[in-house]
């Protein structure tokens, strides 16, 4: 059996999806399966390895144990791989991650993560709260999107830091470019998203089993492709007020403007010479945990990114 720990940062959230926000690659439904046959269980200063039900409401500062079969991994191990970091002092560090990496080891990557290379870069001082596979990340995205991202070096910054994108005052901006033509300059997407009932693996605007969802969007240029019949695409800023698994990909096209090279969420063949999403966090707001500072950061597009907008014209 594989025992992971997690400890709680989050007030009055369920249990079951508590867990499930914070274990990549489990269901909300594998995890209730766990609570109800007494596989998880929770310690704080009131009491010690007691099982929960999955209507419990989180406190800050439980500590939960939930035991499960043991993957395809175990250990987590540093690896020297190269990292661009865009600043870093001893409560945290932000790094700006290329596309193509994931942030930490699942089934199918036990190894070559970005939490890989923060345990070799770090030398192990990253906070704990994320358990054993996610030492220190506050917040992830996905393999295939590039930009910033933070961790923690200390519980202490992890709470603060968890608690500001809880509360919504860390702040995160992404670039994308997506297919078709934005009438309006600004815009708001307000729709829940959920696991797909059809595709577990996907995540879908639904009703059932759903979380709220915001994403606010503001168009920075409209282009056309000379090259692919003038066809009409539109560079976007999208800021979310919520965290949800594939967020902007999955709003972008339920409004009918998929991201280009999205083929999960998409049009299903490689477009632009992406055969995966165009979309980067380029900027970061948070609150330093430590100074109490605001700091902003700002990365610039990546290469593939721009190699999309030189095929473009802008629209006139």
């Amino acid at each position: 059996m594989l025992e992971t720990v997690i400890k709680c940062f989050i007030e009055n959230e369920r249990l079951d999806v508590f867990i499930t926000d914070n274990m990549h690659g489990i269901s909300r439904n594998a995890v209730q399966n766990l609570i109800n046959s007494g596989q998880v269980k929770c310690s704080s200063d009131k009491y010690e390895n007691i099982s929960l039900s999955k209507n419990h409401r989180t406190s800050i500062g439980e500590i939960y144990t939930i035991m499960q079969n043991e993957p395809e991994f175990s250990v987590v191990t540093p690896q020297e791989i190269p990292l661009i970091i865009v600043f870093e002092d001893s409560d945290l560090i932000v790094v700006n991650k290329p596309k193509g990496m994931v942030v930490h080891p699942a089934p199918g990557h036990p190894d070559g993560t970005l939490v890989n290379a923060l345990l070799a870069h770090c030398k192990g001082s990253l906070s704990g709260i994320g358990g054993v596979k996610r030492p220190g990340i506050v917040h992830r995205i996905d393999k295939d999107t590039s930009g910033l991202v933070i961790a923690a070096k200390n519980d202490s910054s992890h709470i603060s830091l968890a608690n500001q994108l809880s509360k919504r005052t860390l702040t995160r901006q992404y670039d994308t470019i997506v297919c078709g033509r934005m009438k309006n300059d600004y815009g708001t997407i307000d729709a829940p998203i959920g696991r797909n009932p059809s595709d577990r693996k996907r995540q879908a605007v639904t009703e059932k089993n759903s979380r709220p969802a915001v994403t606010f969007y503001e168009v920075v240029d409209r282009y056309v492709c000379p090259s692919n019949n003038n066809a009409v695409y539109s560079h976007l800023h999208c800021k979310l007020e919520t965290g949800r698994t594939h967020q902007i990909r999955v709003h972008l096209a339920y409004i009918g403007f998929p991201i280009v090279g999205d083929i999960n969420y998409g049009r299903k063949k490689p477009e632009l010479g992406l055969s995966s999403q165009c979309l980067h966090a380029s900027k970061l707001r948070f609150i330093h945990p430590s100074t109490s500072e605001e700091i902003e950061l700002v990365t610039p597009l990546p290469d593939y990114f721009t190699n999309v907008l030189s095929k473009l014209r802008r629209e006139e």
